[in-house]
């Protein structure tokens, strides 16, 4: 059986990293809003030692599941640290667009992630816009696409196009079609399972999200 709310919010305050950790799982999982004070808070205290970046993006993902959008500038203003562990920026691109959102397809919070040249937001908000299975207007999906085409072949980070192609699942028009149809013939496994599930309106779930 799982840690319960008061469990896991007590962890955050334990000494060590990994329990402080394993409760930020947990509150992620719950994603329970009363628990979003003492989730930031937490996130707060985590963010001034860079060396424990693994608790850090458990925490910005349990604030992404917990928080609402008093909570953005916050996460925009830490994707502008600079860090060399860039997995945060990945956490902080899912929970802008998760908290970020006007409505629930609004695309700018996206859009914002795609524009800051910030190493791993753009794939975290693209992953978040791929799980929420939003669905944006025709010049928002154009954007999106021209971000997505000027970094294909960047296989440092190959999970942005793929988040890309899961996203386009819910998208149509004929830039769309092609897209995917190019994306089907890629030689990265990946990317073609999910563009041919994509073809075939089937939401791929081919990557487990850390």
């Amino acid at each position: 059986m799982g840690l319960a709310r008061d469990e896991a919010l007590a962890l955050l305050a334990e000494r060590l990293s990994a329990r402080r950790r394993r409760g930020a799982k947990r509150l992620r999982v719950l994603a329970d809003p009363t628990t979003a004070t003492q989730v930031r808070a937490a996130l707060e205290r985590e963010v001034l030692d860079r060396r424990t970046w693994e608790t850090q993006y458990q925490l910005i993902m349990a604030l992404g599941m917990t928080g609402d959008r008093d909570d953005v500038e916050f996460l925009k203003g830490l994707a502008h640290q600079p860090r060399s562990a860039t997995a945060v920026n990945t956490a902080l691109g899912d929970a802008i667009v998760r908290l970020g959102r006007a409505t629930d397809n609004d695309p700018a919070p996206l859009l914002w992630c795609l524009q800051q040249d910030v190493e791993l937001l753009a794939d975290g908000a693209l992953r978040a816009a791929a799980m929420l299975r939003l669905r944006f207007s025709d010049a928002a999906v154009g954007d999106v696409l021209d971000y997505a085409e000027d970094h294909f072949h960047d296989l440092d980070h190959q999970f942005l196009p793929y988040w890309t192609v899961v996203a386009a699942t819910g998208w149509s028009g004929p830039r769309v079609q092609a897209f995917l149809t190019r994306c089907s013939q890629d030689d990265r496994q990946l990317i073609a399972d999910a563009a041919n599930d994509a073809l075939n309106g089937r939401y791929g779930n081919h990557v487990s999200v850390l």
